[in-house]
């Protein structure tokens, strides 16, 4: 893309997209747009060519300031730290390195994180979760502390962890959907 004047404009990328969407989610779960207008406003992110016009479709909502980045690099093999899914399914199964937060997104999906093969990252795990009209499962395995919390987030978790035992922090916000942690004893 062109203008006569100024010459090429930059162009949106995915994470441009990705923060936008997650600040949308935001103001959704706190109470600043209806179902009508979250759904309006992701279909124009989806849509939108520039930062531009990324920037107005958020303009008038809160900032939120995120914590600054550690300086350490992620080690080798870490999997992302933000994934979404819009209208499909997020599965992470098996062996795969979970780092220290991480935050999923889903928009009328679902989600399944299947931590008993995990790598864990760090001794604290933070996992972030905003849910609109989606089922997510979290399974945990044996011997570690769940800490869960916010808003359509149950646990349903067995056994006694010994206080060194790694934490997982569950943090979410859930509408229409429920967020489940669970043991692997509870697994149908």
């Amino acid at each position: 893309m062109m203008t006569e004047r100024t010459g090429p404009v930059p162009r949106a990328s995915e994470r441009d997209r990705d923060q936008v969407l997650v600040r949308l989610h935001t103001a959704y779960a706190e109470g600043l747009l209806d179902d009508r207008e979250l759904d309006e406003r992701i279909d124009l992110v989806l849509a939108a060519g520039t930062p531009a016009e990324l920037g107005r479709l958020a303009a008038e909502l809160p900032a939120r300031e995120e914590p600054a980045a550690r300086p350490e690099a992620a080690a080798p093999g870490t999997s992302g730290r933000f994934q979404m899914a819009y209208k499909s399914r997020l599965r992470r199964v098996g062996r795969w390195r979970l780092p220290a937060r991480y935050t999923a997104v889903l928009y009328k999906g679902g989600c399944e994180l299947d931590l008993r093969e995990a790598e864990l990252s760090a001794h604290v795990t933070t996992v972030r979760v905003v849910s609109y009209k989606s089922d997510v499962r979290i399974i945990v395995p044996p011997g570690v502390r769940v800490e869960a919390g916010g808003m359509g987030v149950s646990t349903e978790v067995r056994g006694a962890p010994s206080p060194s035992a790694p934490v997982v922090h569950v943090q979410g916000i859930a509408y229409k959907g429920p967020i489940e942690v669970i043991d692997h004893l509870r697994l149908p």
